[in-house]
């Protein structure tokens, strides 16, 4: 099982020179990957099913991992999530394909439907569509990122007769990460997702989840390029043990992305530490990229 760390670009984290250095404390440490989530606007006044207040600072998580790639050499950058229906299809792609090359191919393009709907309001985007637009753009992405004369024509985006330079610099693609429990998010990441997230999960709800992916698995053929699809769980926000790592690792978890759970700047630093050595022999550590 691979150790993340989520929240890389938003709280102390939004702090340039504090991610900066967490990022690289997370690399030293033998993190694998550091994950950014995404909020364009925020209810005010906040709205019960908001999950931050309006004020809270939260970096663009293209932006942030564009500057986290110039501090690091080695950890993945992975968005959790892009809210994908609230964004450009095609600008997004090249976006993603730039972040991707200027990282040396380190870029996880993790995805999700969206639930605020005074965000969808702000942005311009349709609310009652966003399901049937993830599906739309993920496909339309993938077109521009794989194929040699880019074609798409759908319901919501089309194009043709154009190319975007450069591509991304994995090869099909960057793994593509799917988020969300509903019945037809478990259907998106079984039929064209590489991985599926599971956000703010404690051991019993990953179980029902992960049990719930398997039963989608038998009604939705899997395209054998995806390969095994992979699991990644944050827990919740609490100090977590070597015995709760395990029991993760024992439903199947691929990857656990911890939230910190401290405030200030140096505490976080040291809990980066601190979790590795306690969660290390639950812990694969990543190999050395070029």
């Amino acid at each position: 099982m691979k150790l993340a760390l989520f929240g890389i670009n938003m709280g102390t984290l939004a702090d340039p020179e504090a991610m900066a250095e967490a990022a690289q404390a997370a690399e030293a440490a033998g993190y694998e990957s550091l994950w950014a989530g995404e909020h364009v606007v925020l209810p005010n006044p906040r709205t019960p099913d908001s999950p931050l207040p309006p004020r809270y600072p939260m970096l663009d998580p293209i932006v942030a991992f564009a500057h986290i790639a110039a501090a690091t050499s080695t950890i993945r950058l992975g968005t959790g999530i892009i809210i994908l229906p609230q964004r450009n299809p095609v600008v997004l792609a090249k976006e993603l394909a730039s972040l991707d090359v200027v990282s040396r191919g380190r870029l996880i393009f993790g995805v999700g439907v969206g639930y605020l709907k005074p965000e969808f309001d702000a942005i311009g985007a349709d609310f009652a569509s966003r399901g049937a637009r993830t599906d739309e753009y993920i496909a339309a992405i993938k077109a521009l990122w794989t194929m040699e004369q880019p074609a798409f024509d759908g319901k919501f985006v089309s194009f043709a007769g154009v190319d975007a330079q450069p591509r991304p610099t994995q090869q099909p693609h960057p793994p593509i990460v799917t988020g969300g429990w509903t019945r037809p998010a478990l259907v998106r990441a079984v039929g064209s997702a590489n991985g599926w997230y599971g956000y703010n999960m404690d051991v019993d709800a990953a179980a029902k989840h992960i049990a719930a992916l398997k039963a989608a698995a038998e009604t939705v053929e899997r395209p054998a390029g995806l390969g095994k699809l992979e699991i990644s769980i944050t827990p919740p926000r609490a100090p977590i043990t070597l015995s709760m790592a395990e029991a993760y690792k024992h439903l199947g978890v691929d990857r656990l992305i911890l939230q910190s759970t401290v405030r200030d700047k140096t505490a976080i630093l040291a809990e980066i530490g601190e979790n590795m050595a306690t969660l290390g022999p639950a812990i694969t550590h990543p190999s050395p990229r070029p």
